[in-house]
């Protein structure tokens, strides 16, 4: 086989979060997560119980589900790492982990609300996201191979925008041609394609198959493209070696004070903005009585946003480094968070508006788009603060760890909107927990160090 360039092996990578970026949008968020909603509230209604009180259950059951999927992810994210790392093998994991994705996604087709069943559904989405997550852990441990340390801001930055635009095209896609309106037609003003019947929610539940078959036809360039670098420090297969390796990490954490900091602090604010991306969609149709063509315009105009922002987020993360660019998102986020709280179809901020107002909508398009903006960035300096921060020959395993700090608290949003949604009866005070998290994240950025403390690593090497 021909050598493969270093250009193609970077746009490969870029080629993943093309792929993986529409589970996010089209699933997680903008589409499937109001369909879930809206299915439940119906059924929920029509056992008797009343339309606020079964908004906020339907939104405690999708927080309760990836609770569970959270749980998993955590848990098992740390040792898969550690086994990566000490095999140097992860283009098998990311295969095994993509079949997991693609069949999660795909058997949502099977979500009618005649048969539908909330266990077996978020069963059903928790596969694909486990595979995702894992997926990614897996891809992300690639980078530092990509370019020098000056280029993986850039290189990074880019992949999340290269990513946002896929997501934004998958969903353009879905509203143009799939997902049906009030009028029965699609944003394209035609019927559903294929005689997907909005009677059944086949015109939602489309976005399943949708989301599989982009994801196995946009890794096309990245398993043709990709490659491991080899690494002469590759050992034997032993899952003994791999575990007592991640304990000494684990152990050896305390002395790393500024690695330790930044895994505590990425914990709680990738964790917040989760809950947003989670719930951004289930509240504009609960709070806002959105239907989900119009969620789905929203999600258009944050990813376009993100796209953006995530590529001006690079170029600022290779000028002034990633701390900077984490420390100016997570304010953005947390103002918008306590923002979007004081936002509902009556009033916003306690003060009534006129009935049929769009101000309300407006406000909360433009809140979409400064979360877009700053989650994009966020999410791409993140990825290579843990370059900066982590030993260089476990590389997988500090995103491993990454994915446990991120994951071992995925399920506390979720739980803590869940409960809170569950005991108020009340959706908008069931995000209040988002604005608490990303407070506790950037206090926590005090002690980190902006380049790390590599002198250590190289202390525990020897």
């Amino acid at each position: 086989m021909a050598d493969i360039s270093a250009r193609k092996r970077i746009w490969g990578w870029w080629f993943f979060d093309w792929a993986s970026q529409p589970y996010n949008t089209l699933l997680l968020t903008f589409i499937f997560g109001p369909y879930f909603a809206k299915v439940v509230t119906e059924l929920l209604t029509e056992s008797g119980m009343s339309a606020g009180e079964a908004k906020a259950q339907a939104q405690a059951f999708w927080g309760y589900g990836l609770t569970v999927s959270g749980i998993c992810i955590a848990l098992l994210a740390p040792i898969l790492g550690a086994v990566a790392d000490s095999t140097g093998k992860r283009m098998p994991w990311i295969w095994v982990f993509s079949v997991m994705y693609v069949v999660g996604s795909f058997a949502l087709w099977y979500t009618a609300p005649a048969q539908f069943d909330v266990t077996l559904t978020l069963i059903f989405f928790g596969i694909g996201l486990i595979g995702m997550e894992f997926a990614t852990i897996f891809t992300n441990a690639l980078l530092p191979s990509l370019g020098s340390k000056e280029e993986l801001g850039k290189i990074s930055g880019s992949g999340w925008a290269f990513g946002y635009i896929g997501g934004v095209l998958a969903l353009a896609i879905m509203l143009l041609l799939f997902q049906a309106g009030g009028s029965g037609k699609t944003m394209a003003g035609i019927a559903p394609l294929f005689g997907l019947d909005p009677a059944t929610g086949a015109d939602t539940r489309i976005v399943g198959p949708l989301t599989a078959v982009w994801y196995v036809l946009a890794m096309i360039p990245f398993f043709l493209w990709v490659r491991e670098m080899p690494d002469p420090n590759h050992e034997p297969y032993k899952v003994g070696k791999a575990l007592r390796d991640l304990g000494k990490t684990i152990k050896g954490l305390p002395k790393h004070v500024s690695l330790l900091s930044y895994l505590t602090s990425s914990m709680f604010y990738r964790d917040a903005l989760n809950g947003m991306y989670t719930f951004g969609g289930i509240y504009a149709f609960g709070v806002l009585e959105w239907n989900i063509m119009m969620v789905g315009i929203f999600g258009i105009v944050a990813a376009l946003t993100g796209a953006l922002f995530a590529w001006i987020g690079g170029k600022a993360d290779t000028a002034f480094g990633p701390k900077p660019v984490i420390v100016v998102c997570i304010l953005v986020l947390l103002g918008t968070a306590v923002f979007v709280v004081g936002l509902s179809r009556d009033a916003v901020f306690g003060v009534p508006v006129a009935e049929g107002s769009s101000l309300p909508d407006i406000l909360f398009f433009v809140a979409g788009g400064l979360i877009g903006a700053a989650g994009g960035a966020l999410q791409s300096a993140s990825r290579t603060m843990v370059v900066r921060q982590s030993n260089p020959s476990r590389m997988t395993e500090a995103f491993g760890l990454y994915a446990l700090s991120g994951k071992a608290t995925t399920f506390l949003a979720p739980m803590l909107i869940a409960v809170v949604s569950d005991l108020s009866g009340n959706q908008r005070l069931g995000i209040t927990p988002i604005a608490g998290l990303f407070l506790i994240g950037l206090i926590l950025l005090i002690w980190v160090k902006p380049q790390g403390d590599h002198s250590k690593w190289s202390e525990q090497s020897s």
